[in-house]
């Protein structure tokens, strides 16, 4: 019996309960040092965004969030310095997930929730400052484990069959990833790695779900840049900031089930509060960076996901092969 479509925006109130629990620590921080405490958000945002699995067993797989957002984090950083190098790790990890993710469930986590992390890596060049953030994803992974053990379990439900990606969607995946990366070197963007993580999360084997996703970052990433902008630039008491991080993740882990594509505005807010509260008069600034590089990585999804198969005479699988991940669908990361 086929399962029943997901709501495009769903909202559950026991997942936003959690996302209080889980914000709780950060947004006390953010009253004494907003970029510490917007940076401490960031840790708990992965594990928001899969959601609650029904066992505490399964519950325990978050505390592997932080390394699978942490490494590959990493791995981006290492390899930045060397232009020619990060253009070409993209492409062959692109692929290369593409195929884990044909050879095993686990791999559609890879896919979909490791490789944008990668691309985000190539922003910093900076090898202290992205294990300085791999940290933070680590110890927001544990956290979250620890306070999920809490929540009441319930029943595991079977996860959704799904048909793996097609090799010719890895390489078109890798090839616009690569591209995105090989812009960003080419005119000295200061956040290389935007565009190529716009690429990876916006960009699926099936047509619908593509542009469905393009539109969804491009409006999600504007609302949650003009909310942290504006925030920041009111000129608002500590307090407030503290509980703006809270809603944040509460909304973020409340929404995290809805089919459209609403999750990059409360990272977006948060990557952006990081950056603009202790320089203001940057504000503008890197809202326009933010949306520019969202704009860039969505053109080259429609391009290799849409156009290109177009151009060649053949029109992408319409039923979304690589889920999302959630709480009862172990094989679904974002």
């Amino acid at each position: 019996m086929p399962s029943a479509p997901t709501r495009s925006l769903r909202w559950e109130w026991n997942a936003a309960a959690l996302g209080v629990v889980y914000a709780l620590p950060a947004s006390i921080v953010t009253y004494f040092d907003v970029t510490r405490g917007a940076a401490f958000a960031v840790g708990v945002i992965p594990a928001a965004i899969v959601g609650l699995a029904p066992t505490r067993r399964g519950r325990l797989r978050v505390l592997l969030l932080g390394l699978m957002t942490g490494i590959p984090l990493v791995l981006g950083s290492v390899v930045a310095a060397v232009p020619w190098l990060a253009v070409a790790t993209m492409f062959v990890l692109s692929f290369g997930a593409v195929v884990l993710a044909r050879a095993s469930p686990a791999g559609s986590v890879v896919l979909v929730l490791s490789l944008p992390m990668a691309a985000v890596g190539l922003s910093y060049s900076d090898l202290s400052t992205s294990l300085g953030l791999a940290l933070v994803l680590l110890g927001g992974s544990v956290y979250a484990a620890v306070v999920s053990l809490i929540w009441p379990a319930g029943q595991a439900k079977p996860a959704p069959a799904g048909e793996p990606p097609a090799l010719d969607y890895g390489v078109r995946l890798g090839a616009a990833a690569a591209a995105a990366a090989g812009i960003g070197f080419m005119f000295g963007l200061e956040h290389v790695g935007w565009a190529s993580a716009a690429v990876l999360l916006v960009m699926r084997p099936g047509a619908e779900q593509t542009t469905l996703r393009m539109a969804g970052r491009v409006v999600s990433v504007f609302v949650g840049g003009a909310a942290a902008v504006l925030l920041v630039q009111s000129g608002a008491e500590a307090w407030i900031f503290g509980i703006a991080v809270l809603a944040c993740v509460a909304c973020a882990a409340a929404t995290h089930a809805s089919r459209w594509y609403v999750t990059s505005t409360f990272t977006t807010f948060l990557v952006l509060l990081l950056l603009i509260a202790p320089s203001p008069e940057d504000a503008t600034f890197r809202f326009n960076e933010r949306l520019t590089e969202t704009v860039l990585g969505v053109g080259l999804a429609w391009l290799f996901g849409i156009a290109l198969p177009a151009v060649l005479g053949y029109v992408p699988d319409s039923v979304e092969p690589v889920q999302q991940p959630g709480p009862t669908r172990p094989s679904r990361p974002e």
